[in-house]
C-alpha cells in the first residue's frame, strides 16, 4: 500500500516533508521492480539540484536506475546507512531506506506531484 503522508513522481520517487526538510526515497513498487539492491550512489551533501535532475543511482541484481530530484533544493543529508546496507531500500523503502534529504525547497513544486491515489494509477497503467 502506498502511504498517504507523502507525494510521488511518475519516476517512482517519494518525498515527505519533515519540518523544513524534504526526505526522498523510492517507492515500494520501484524497489520490487529493481530486485535486490546491491549499491546506492548517494548525492553530495551541499549539492544544489533542480526538479528532475539525476542526483543518485541505485544498482540491483537486475539493473541500474537513476534517482531524480522530485523538487529543487539543496542536499542537506544522505542516508549513509545505505553504504553498508543497501538492502534497506528493499526492506524499508518508506522508512529506513530513504536516500537523501533536501532543504531550501520550493514548496510550490510539491503541488505538481502525485498523491498516493494518483501514483497508484500510474503504476496500474504501467502494468497493463
Amino acid at each position: 500500500m502506498t502511504p498517504n503522508d507523502r507525494k510521488y513522481t511518475k519516476t517512482h520517487e517519494w518525498i515527505k516533508m519533515d519540518g523544513e526538510v524534504a526526505v526522498v526515497g523510492i517507492t515500494d513498487h520501484a524497489q520490487e521492480n529493481l530486485g535486490d539492491v546491491t549499491f546506492v550512489e548517494l548525492p553530495e551533501v551541499g549539492a544544489n539540484v533542480d526538479k528532475g535532475d539525476e542526483c543518485a543511482e541505485i544498482e540491483s541484481v537486475k539493473a541500474a536506475s537513476d534517482i531524480y530530484a522530485p523538487v529543487a533544493g539543496e542536499v542537506a543529508e544522505v542516508n549513509e546507512a545505505l553504504e553498508d546496507a543497501p538492502e534497506l531500500v528493499n526492506e524499508s523503502p518508506y522508512e529506513k531506506g530513504w536516500i537523501f534529504k533536501l532543504k531550501s525547497i520550493d514548496s510550490s513544486e510539491l503541488d505538481a506531484l502525485l498523491d498516493s491515489a494518483g501514483y497508484e494509477s500510474v503504476v496500474e497503467e504501467e502494468e497493463e
